[in-house]
């Protein structure tokens, strides 16, 4: 006896409705466990770029009182720069301080992480450790930095000291 075409039986493709629904709740159940992590890790970010921005400013601090010049802080979303003055008593900063690898950028964040400084503009340490409101050192001024997520730093004008 011949078998009819309609007899052959062809393989059907796909997944069935109970494969589809177990890889559903499978990716659930590992979304909910693995966001909570990635959250984590995005604040572990923003506590490095905190404190590498006071570690930065800290030795802008500490370079103007050693070396007895005005350094000035330029502090930005993504980046912190430091300058230094060529001559004692000088009033801007000429030369580029550079970062111990040999970068313009003391403090560097690729993701740019949003940071604000208020009053806005750069910070310039005096030979004395005084944080002033133009390099010339007329007038002490407290600088807040905010960065996204993170406690403000603040720079306390008549000392320098960082917090």
């Amino acid at each position: 006896m011949r078998a009819s075409c309609t007899d052959r039986r062809t393989p059907q493709l796909g997944f069935t409705l109970p494969e589809l629904v177990i890889v559903l709740v499978l990716l659930g159940v590992l979304a909910a466990v693995a966001l909570p992590k990635l959250d984590g890790a995005l604040g572990m970010r923003e506590a490095a770029w905190r404190d590498q921005v006071v570690a930065a400013l800290r030795h802008a601090r500490s370079t103007a009182i050693s070396h007895r010049r005005l350094v000035c802080a330029t502090v930005a979303s993504g980046h912190v720069q430091l300058a230094i003055a060529t001559a004692h008593g000088a009033s801007t900063c000429t030369a580029a301080l550079a970062a111990p690898d040999g970068s313009a950028a003391w403090a560097a964040d690729a993701g740019t992480i949003a940071t604000t400084v208020a009053p806005a503009g750069a910070l310039y340490f005096q030979p004395s450790g005084r944080v002033t409101t133009d390099g010339a050192g007329a007038a002490a001024g407290t600088r807040t930095i905010a960065i996204a997520g993170e406690a403000a730093i603040t720079v306390i004008g008549e000392t320098g000291h960082v917090q």
